[in-house]
Order: C-alpha cells, then sequence, then structure tokens
C-alpha cells in the first residue's frame, strides 16, 4: 500500500522563529507511527499542520485519496483531508454542557452525516470506549480518563482512515493511561492507521509499528524500535533520545 501521508519539505515559522525546518515523513496505511521530542520541539505544530489549522510557509503535505486513487495537497484540499482525518487535542476538545451522547450527535452533524449513521457510529465508537452505558451523563462530570475516551469517540464519529492524537495520556495516572492505550491498540486492530505525538517514551516502543525522532526542528531519525536501537546501539528509546538530544545543533 502506498504511504496515506507525506510531508514534503514542510517548513513552519511563528514570526522569526522557525518551529519545523525541511520535514520530509511517510505514514504508511496501517501504522501506529509515533513522533518524539522535547517539549516544545515542535510535536504539536506537525499535527496541527497536518490537519490544516496551520498553514507551512514551504513544502506541502501529500494524503492519499483513496476515492480516486491518487495524492491530494493537503493543503489545497482542506474539506476532503478532513474527511480523511480525525483529531484529538491534548486538551479536552467537546463541550462539557451536553451530555457524551449529544456530543457524538453534534460532531457528527458537523460532517453532515446521517442521523441513522451517526447513531450507529456512535453506539459503536462508546461501547469500544466503554462510555455507552455513561452516554447520557455530562461532559463535565466525566473523570480525565474518560475525557480522553471521549475526545478519541467525537474525532471518530466520520469513520476517519487516520487519527491524530496528540500527548493522548498525558496528565492520566497510570491506569487511566493503560485503558487509553487499550483503546489506541483497539482502533488500530480495526483498521485505523494511528499518528501520536508524545514524551512517553516508554509507553511509545511496544506499540507504535514506526517512530520519528524530532530534533533541531527536523527529523533526526525514522524507525522502527528496533531499528532505531541497532541504529543508535542503544537498549531503549529514553536511551536514544538521549544521545540525539545532547548532540550538537
Amino acid at each position: 500500500m502506498p504511504p496515506v501521508i507525506q510531508f514534503r519539505n514542510v517548513k513552519k515559522r511563528f514570526g522569526k522563529r522557525i518551529i519545523l525546518d525541511g520535514i520530509n515523513l511517510d505514514i504508511d496505511e496501517g501504522e501506529i507511527f509515533g513522533i518524539i521530542g522535547m517539549s516544545g520541539s515542535g510535536k504539536s505544530t506537525i499535527l496541527r499542520t497536518l490537519i490544516g489549522f496551520y498553514e507551512p510557509e514551504a513544502g506541502d503535505i501529500l494524503f492519499y485519496s483513496h476515492k480516486d486513487k491518487k495524492y491530494r495537497s493537503a493543503i489545497k484540499n482542506i474539506v476532503e483531508l478532513r474527511k480523511t482525518v480525525g483529531f484529538a487535542a491534548q486538551d479536552p476538545s467537546f463541550y462539557p454542557k451536553l451530555t457524551i451522547e449529544e456530543n457524538m450527535m453534534h460532531f457528527g452533524a458537523l460532517y453532515k452525516i446521517p442521523k441513522k449513521i451517526i447513531e450507529e457510529n456512535s453506539k459503536h465508537l462508546l461501547e469500544l470506549s466503554e462510555l455507552y452505558d455513561s452516554r447520557k451523563q455530562l461532559a463535565q462530570t466525566l473523570s480525565g480518563g474518560m475525557e480522553k475516551r471521549l475526545s478519541v469517540a467525537c474525532s471518530l464519529i466520520h469513520n476517519p482512515r487516520v487519527l491524530i492524537l496528540d500527548e493522548p495520556t498525558a496528565d492520566l495516572d497510570p491506569i487511566r493511561r493503560k485503558e487509553t492505550w487499550e483503546l489506541i491498540k483497539a482502533l488500530h486492530k480495526r483498521g485505523t492507521t494511528i499518528v501520536i505525538a508524545s514524551h512517553f517514551l516508554e509507553e511509545l516502543e511496544p506499540v507504535c509499528t514506526k517512530i520519528a525522532i524530532l530534533h533541531d526542528h527536523k527529523i533526526a531519525s525514522v524507525g522502527t524500535p528496533a531499528q532505531l536501537k541497532k541504529y543508535y546501539g542503544k537498549s531503549s528509546l529514553e536511551a536514544i533520545f538521549e544521545s540525539v538530544e545532547k548532540k550538537p545543533n
């Protein structure tokens, strides 16, 4: 299968500050693709550029259209792009005064999905997220783990091929983090390509099929966890990351 997402020499700055400096990445269909980097390194900027929230100063992001079997520019085809991807931000991205069920219906309506299809998708996603029994509960009363799962469920209501997650386990206790990863693995098992930005390296290593290391505004390395460990001669992602960060810019 061709890569589902391609970054081609993507550059992004805020004012005079360079955030992304020539990013090149291929994300294959069916992967759990991790992006790691120091806090403030640009992980969230990569994701927000991918979903069209930011426009790069140079380069492009291409996504594979299964409809016509060719690549399209994310910048020039933002409407179709947002049908292809779902995005769950680090902070809650739903409406606290609505119930779980009402949030799902609202986000489905934004994509102009027929009500019956929204109901079917919602039931399936809430069962998968273990939120179905709480569907009448106001979102503002949810625990941190339930908030994360609702954000993911809302981002999947339109059945995107690619799910993009920004720090999905941040601020969660170990039990809730484990529950979130179980949901991510279940979504991957059903065929969803998943892109994750995180600094929890010990969590990414056993789950990701491929990992990109972001350093000094560029991609320092890309590979499977085993390939990266072999290349750097290290026993863990933490050791690899420390080695990369100690290199002079």
